[in-house]
């Protein structure tokens, strides 16, 4: 089973880098406490949009596990925000470990309210040209993590008499880009089986949705460049933050989306909108004026 760990220290946080001047400062409204006495599991919670979930649901007056196979860096995580976190080891493709995370998140804080599916890997490459090892890659940790852990928090969270799971799915799933065929068909499948589960434990007092981001800056898609083309023609103009991600996912979890279930919540910056044909006339105009 894997074995929590303690880490106590102070929280390192600061405001989300990479904003365009207009944006420094800003900050998603939230309520002081929302989560009080919540216990959340976040998986990937190592890196990117899991380590922000995690310290944001903290803020909030949750007590997270961060969970990964990154094991020392989630618990650098877990160390970072103090005694409401604990870290263990997950693969999200192994379901005897799922059990081992609950079990231990039971230890530690008592029964789990929040999971927060996040923990996934990319492979570039066409689908005539994916290799069976990618192929099964990406299943087995972008679908197969999450089923299984949909069906480890539902039968624990009907027993206890609810909660919530937050799946994080991309964009990808309904607008696909080169190369990204076999992920974006795992996002896809994940947004489907959000809303069976949805449907299913609705009524046992268990929401299910799915957060579905655009490009974030986190170790995944790559550094934080702001000059990339691809972000100046979105209706915002920039790269989003994994701190923009994680308050869509806290929003979700909390009373405040008491009403939402089985659907999608979209943090894109615009990228489902559309974007800026630099080729129409005007459009570099608009831009420039921005």
């Amino acid at each position: 089973m894997p074995q929590p760990i303690h880490r106590t220290g102070d929280h390192a946080d600061g405001p989300p880098g990479g904003l365009r001047e207009a944006d420094q400062g800003k900050r998603a409204i939230v309520v002081d406490g929302e989560l009080e006495g919540r216990v959340a599991l976040i998986t990937g919670a190592a890196r990117g949009i899991g380590a922000a979930t995690a310290r944001r649901m903290a803020e909030l007056g949750a007590m997270v596990v961060c969970a990964d196979v990154l094991f020392e860096e989630a618990a650098t995580v877990a160390s970072e925000i103090g005694d409401a976190a604990i870290a263990v080891s997950l693969d999200v493709s192994k379901e005897p470990q799922w059990k081992g995370a609950f079990a231990a998140a039971r230890g530690a804080f008592g029964p789990v309210d929040v999971l927060v599916n996040n923990a996934g890997v990319m492979e570039t490459a066409s689908v005539v040209d994916t290799t069976d090892e990618q192929f099964d890659r990406l299943i087995s940790v972008n679908f197969r993590g999450p089923f299984l852990g949909i069906r480890t928090a539902g039968r624990e969270m009907t027993a206890t008499g609810g909660g919530v799971i937050v799946n994080v799915g991309s964009v990808v799933a309904t607008t696909p880009v080169e190369t990204l065929g076999v992920y974006a068909a795992t996002k896809g499948g994940i947004a489907a089986l959000t809303k069976a589960a949805a449907m299913e434990l609705g009524p046992k007092g268990v929401r299910v949705c799915v957060i579905r981001p655009g490009t974030i800056a986190t170790p995944m898609s790559g550094p934080d460049t702001a000059d990339d083309p691809f972000h100046r023609v979105l209706a915002l103009g920039r790269i989003g933050q994994a701190s923009e991600v994680a308050d869509a996912i806290a929003f979700a979890a909390s009373d405040r989306a008491s009403y939402i279930t089985g659907t999608e919540i979209t943090v894109d910056g615009g990228w489902t909108a559309g974007r800026y044909a630099l080729e129409v006339t005007g459009a570099q105009s608009v831009l420039e004026s921005t």
